[in-house]
Formats: structure tokens, sequence, C-alpha cells
């Protein structure tokens, strides 16, 4: 009798262990990353840091790329556990939510690093619009009302200039997705568009446009690698949600700031690498101009 009970307690024993294998087996780290440029552009850039972190986190990461209008709910209700998303979308979701920034995008521009971006404001070449007051009455297009770089950071430098984007354009539209804002202007749907930079390099690089097709609306002459008319905020971080175990939050940051520029990670996303993240104070700022969100009182 004591035999066979000990075997019943050695079989519930190895059903037990059996058990926590599978849901370790099954466990997986969901990144929500925010499709900019659309799905399949981030299954191309992303997919690589996700078999990277795989690798470092001893369970299964999944890339899962999201709309703008997809990310927040999935972030609040838990149904990821990390998310790659603009700095504004950080700062609302760290207010509201208690999220917390794991690590910083080092972007680059001929192998130079650099951890800002701006917005980017632009008109056809053959365009009689040459400064900012010339797009009051003009087809204006964002990519959305909520995209930081594509839209928000020159909202604000409009209202700065005396444009309110509610009211003084003939035309106030969202294009989705930051190539179909260029198109539209390019093809003449539109007068002016905005998008966050690089983007328009990056399609030039892609064959899709010409730079010398436009002309940059208050560009800023400085340093930084790409054209600008904004003033430039904090690149986009990784983001943990705030259900997500603190070790393991730590030890994605710290798997993420190993990545070296010469990795297939790295080079995919076409990023150098990641840093500790910024201080997302001018975001703040820019949120709170525009009485966007959490930031609205």
């Amino acid at each position: 009798m004591g035999n066979s009970m000990k075997k019943i307690g050695m079989m519930g024993m190895a059903l037990v262990v059996s058990a926590m294998f599978v849901a370790a087996a099954q466990a997986e780290i969901k990144i929500g990353v925010l499709a900019l440029r659309g799905a399949p552009k981030v299954m191309e850039e992303w997919t690589a840091t996700g078999e990277y972190l795989t690798g470092k986190m001893g369970e299964p990461v999944t890339i899962m790329p999201l709309e703008f209008s997809a990310i927040e709910p999935m972030l609040k209700d838990g149904k990821i556990d990390f998310a790659l998303a603009n700095s504004a979308f950080f700062v609302e979701v760290e207010k509201l939510y208690g999220a917390k920034a794991v690590a910083m995008q080092i972007n680059s521009a001929d192998g130079k690093p650099f951890k800002e971006f701006g917005g980017v404001i632009f008109a056809r070449k053959d365009s009689p619009i040459n400064n900012l007051s010339d797009l009051k009455g003009k087809k204006f297009m964002v990519v959305k009302a909520f995209s930081f770089g594509g839209g928000q950071m020159a909202m604000r430098l409009l209202l700065q200039n005396g444009i309110d984007y509610r009211k003084d354009f003939a035309e106030f539209k969202e294009g989705g997705k930051h190539d179909n804002v260029i198109l539209a202007v390019k093809n003449g749907a539109m007068d002016a568009g905005t998008v966050r930079t690089d983007v328009m390099e990056a399609m030039a690089a892609e064959g899709k446009i010409s730079m010398s097709d436009f002309k940059i609306i208050n560009q800023v002459k400085d340093s930084f690698p790409f054209v600008h008319s904004t003033e430039l905020y904090p690149e986009w971080p990784m983001i943990a949600a705030k259900h997500v175990d603190a070790d393991k939050v730590k030890k994605l940051g710290e798997a993420l700031m190993a990545v070296k520029p010469d990795s297939d990670a790295a080079k995919k996303a076409g990023i150098l690498g990641w840093a500790p993240p910024a201080d997302f104070k001018s975001v703040r700022e820019c949120l709170k101009a525009l009485k966007y969100g959490a930031f609205a009182n």
C-alpha cells in the first residue's frame, strides 16, 4: 500500500514537473512594434532582433506588427509585454499605465550614431509654398494626428507659428502610413505633408522617390544627417508593460544594449544598437503644448 501510494505521489510529481515544462515551452515574450511603414516592413526589419532576443532570454520572443490604434490597448490589457514605439506613445503609457522605458534606439546615418529624430514638412518642388505661413488654406496631410514624428512635432511647430491645424487648412487629412503621405504630395493629391525624419531618404534609397521632387519647408540647417523642419526629440524606446517581471525587464534591456552594430539584428533594423533611455521631458512638453491625450490638462 505504501509503495503504491509512493508511486502515485511520484507520478503526480512527474505530471506537475511535466506541466511546468509544457507551460515554460508555451511561454513567450510578445513585442508589439508600431508599424509606421506597414507590417511586412516591421517583419523585414525586426525578425532578426526577435531571434536574437529568443536566444538571450531563453524563451520565444514574438514580434507583432501593430497599427497605431491597436498598440495602446494591447499594452494596457497585457496582451503584449513590450512595445517598440515612438517617444510620445511612451510618455503617454508611462503616465497612464506605469510603463517603463528599457532602452532606446541608436539610429544610423552613414554609420554615424544619433539618438534623436524630428519631423519634416515638405511640398512639391514646383509648389508655391515656400515657408510655414504659405501653408494656410492649403491641403495638408499627416501620417496620423497622434503620430509623433509624422504629425505632432509639425503640429506643435505650426501652432508656435500661428497656424492652427484644426482650422487653418483647406483640408487636414491622415495618410495612415508615412509612404502614403509622401506619395500623396508627390502625386499632387495634397499640397504639403509631414513625416518623421529619415523616411524620405529611405524611400529615395529604395528608388520610390527622388529628394529633388520636393522642397523642405522651414528646413533646419545643422549637423543632423537628415532633412528636418522641427526641433529634435529622443528616439524610439523599447517599452516594458507594467505587468512584466522586473528581472525580465532588466534582462531584456541588457540584451538589447549588448547588440553590436555589425550583428544581423542591428543591420536588418538599420540601427547601430541600443542605449539607456533618454530624458523624455521635451516630448512631454510637446504633448502639453498640443493639449493631447493624457497631457490635455
